[in-house]
């Protein structure tokens, strides 16, 4: 008896909880249809440049699954431009193998199937020169993943600490306090930003350089683009996590904005190939911040791009904060009209 009353509390409860009840059932589905579209997309295809190919070995390479491409003129840069995935140059003594590499196991498949493929031609495989226009031969997947990894604890911590304790502050009526005051919507938002925003900035640094100089993960280029970046992604997820938090009633309904939000962005963050999605996931993906993010970090830490290289990519995730701390100013409305 009292064990159904308790029951009949909870459903009632979560009846009249309309909001939690459809990120219950929506965000699950929103997370497993994505992943279906996502697993069901093409294997990424291989490209292989090849100049001064003789005939025989022309027709080797076109009976594989390789898109291949033959140009007498190719150059490193041009296989950098276009990321192809490999381009082979043959002389009269030796065979040269150039591998783009932001694929790892892309280019050690390429690499197994070209060495059987010469075996039986007249010119050994002992001949055939290996390099790398990214990484080396000893590049593991993590080396791509873990710039990415970095960028997303980023966001996700910031995102989940910022949203939880402000939304305290709504609860506790300490916001509503604040808002019987003079002070302007515009003032609440900077404070509150900049206040957090230390805080998000001292975690920023502290995952940085750990995840860098204590775990070695891989960085060619300036460190302090790598900290630029992820200050960036700090300053997305704590507008982000703030204007959200205005949204929920409780922390459970804040922990669920985290498949809503946070998961889909892993799918466009890079850990995934695009390139091969179907045209409709990849533009979903470039509404996503990590999306901006994931393809800053990779470009710096593991292909050592430089400032005007991921100017875009900043100034994509510059707008996204405004437009979400515009959102926070114009959200505060419901509270106060000044």
């Amino acid at each position: 008896m009292r064990i159904g009353a308790i029951i009949t509390r909870i459903t009632q409860q979560m009846k009249r909880d309309k909001r939690t009840l459809a990120l219950l059932f929506l965000a699950p589905l929103l997370v497993l249809s994505l992943m279906y579209f996502i697993f069901n997309s093409n294997e990424p295809a291989i490209t292989l440049v090849v100049s001064n190919g003789s005939a025989p070995l022309m027709e080797k390479l076109e009976s594989t699954d390789f898109t291949i491409i033959e140009d007498q003129d190719f150059t490193k840069k041009q296989l950098a431009e276009k990321e192809y995935t490999g381009w082979l140059a043959i002389d009269q003594q030796t065979i040269k193998l150039t591998l783009l590499n932001d694929d790892p196991s892309q280019a050690k498949l390429l690499t197994m199937q070209l060495a059987q493929i010469l075996q039986p031609t007249q010119v050994s495989t002992g001949n055939l020169e290996t390099d790398y226009i990214y990484g080396d031969r000893d590049t593991v997947i993590f080396d791509i993943f873990s710039p990415m990894l970095i960028g997303f604890f980023v966001f996700f911590f910031v995102f989940l600490i910022t949203g939880i304790a402000l939304l305290k502050e709504r609860t506790s009526g300490t916001l509503e306090r604040l808002l019987a005051t003079p002070i302007k919507r515009s003032e609440i938002v900077a404070g509150y930003m900049i206040g957090y925003g230390l805080f998000a900035l001292l975690q920023t640094i502290i995952i940085v350089l750990f995840g860098i100089y204590v775990l070695d993960i891989v960085h060619i280029g300036s460190i302090w683009l790598v900290l630029l970046i992820n200050m960036m992604v700090a300053l997305v997820s704590l507008s982000l996590g703030a204007l959200l938090s205005s949204f929920a009633a409780s922390e459970f309904q804040m922990m669920q904005f985290i498949p809503l939000v946070i998961v889909p962005q892993v799918f466009f963050s890079g850990l995934f190939p695009l390139d091969n999605m179907a045209e409709w996931l990849q533009n979903l993906g470039h509404i996503m911040p990590l999306y901006y993010a994931a393809d800053a970090l990779n470009g710096v830490m593991y292909k050592g791009y430089s400032f005007n290289e991921i100017l875009l990519n900043l100034i994509v995730l510059a707008c996204f904060a405004i437009v979400f701390i515009v959102l926070n100013i114009i959200s505060l409305k419901k509270y106060r009209s000044l």
